[in-house]
């Protein structure tokens, strides 16, 4: 029986702006969230040319848009374009996600470190707390983990990059949120780590950050912050070194959708359901 008093539940608009984007996944996952709570709600991908973020944005709020999702390569310009910040946005420098609110202001947060500690301690069932952790990478990606990660507080939180002053000016920057040091790749040999995140571009490019072969303890959690259709070399890398889990970072775009969902709505959704859609390969 439909519901009398629909006009009540008006539609929201949302969407998720980036180049390319047309791959992107966030439709299907938001209109999974929406049936969770019975919420009317449209969510479309934009491509957006580069250069041309302020101006999208302007046109999606002006045609009664409620939020957004911003994506590569614009969360830097997302930071940029407005004063009203969660910590963690000005912590990561960038924004992946934006609310208009009703009084003009726009909001904007981060939610790709929640994301992914999410996704390791809820769905994957691993404890950070006292863990030895690894971060490959110091870009955009890397420092956009970091403070969420530090806030379970690992024993240890290493950042091993190409570049090794990129590495340690990360780790002084962000030293405030917790036992963190900056290394290169070469200073890693006869370390062991719990939990290894790969946060570089190699995998974009199909290639392998130049890691030792004894890197993984024992039953070690190996991740990556990409996600794709098959194994990336990195999750090729480290099965074959015998990790004890090995994941890409489906888990993590989910999570980071729900914690969106919450900023928008007020509600976070189920998330095990949709990763599982996903896995089956349902868009």
């Amino acid at each position: 029986m439909a519901d009398p008093f629909d006009f009540e539940k008006p539609t929201k608009y949302f969407a998720v702006m980036g180049n390319p984007v047309a791959h992107s996944k966030s439709p299907f996952i938001h209109k999974q969230f929406a049936h969770q709570f019975k919420h009317r709600l449209e969510y479309t991908a934009i491509q957006v040319d580069v250069g041309g973020l302020s101006q999208a944005v302007e046109q999606f709020r002006a045609h009664g848009g409620n939020g957004l999702n911003i994506t590569v390569p614009f969360k830097l310009d997302a930071f940029h374009l407005t004063e009203n910040l969660s910590e963690r946005a000005r912590t990561a420098q960038a924004v992946n996600t934006l609310r208009f609110d009703p009084d003009g202001a726009i909001f904007g947060d981060n939610t790709d470190g929640a994301g992914l500690v999410h996704d390791i301690a809820y769905n994957l069932g691993r404890h950070i707390k006292n863990k030895q952790l690894l971060l490959l990478g110091a870009g955009g990606a890397a420092r956009g983990v970091l403070a969420p990660l530090l806030k379970h507080h690992p024993a240890r939180l290493v950042v091993a990059n190409r570049s090794v002053g990129k590495a340690r000016e990360l780790a002084h920057e962000l030293a405030g949120h917790g036992k963190l040091e900056g290394c290169g790749f070469e200073d890693l040999k006869g370390k062991h780590f719990d939990i290894v995140i790969n946060a570089t571009s190699a995998s974009l490019k199909g290639e392998l950050p130049p890691l030792p072969e004894t890197l993984l303890a024992r039953d070690a959690l190996a991740y990556d912050l990409m996600y794709a259709d098959k194994p990336t070399p990195f999750m090729e890398w480290a099965e074959l070194r015998g990790a004890g889990r090995v994941v890409d970072g489906l888990g993590m775009l989910v999570e980071q959708a729900a914690e969106s969902y919450l900023i928008w709505n007020g509600v976070r959704p189920e998330t095990k359901s949709v990763i599982a859609q996903l896995r089956r390969g349902e868009t």
